[in-house]
């Protein structure tokens, strides 16, 4: 993976707190908490997950895909085009 210095502190920084939201839905778990509280700990660990995905997604769109198209290689285009809409269908 291609990433500037910046993306990847941006990155790991995001990593780093959605674990921490996991200890806790591990920790209300353990606690015994309310279930609703438990569900909507997961729903919030869930679209923090997406949002990582979308700008690790578009990162891949800026530079691995963009330098296969630039490449004036055919065969890997296709590849990084076949690639891209794999990782779509997973997706949608």
């Amino acid at each position: 993976m291609q990433l500037s210095d910046d993306k990847r502190d941006d990155f790991r920084s995001r990593l780093s707190r959605i674990e921490g939201q996991v200890r806790g839905v591990k920790r209300m778990v353990e606690e015994d908490r309310y279930c609703g509280d438990i569900l909507d700990q997961i729903h919030s660990v869930q679209q923090s997950l997406k949002s990582v995905e979308r700008k690790i997604l578009r990162n891949h769109l800026e530079t691995c895909l963009t330098n296969a198209v630039q490449s004036g290689d055919d065969e890997a285009r296709q590849e990084s085009y076949d690639e891209f809409m794999d990782l779509l269908k997973k997706r949608i």
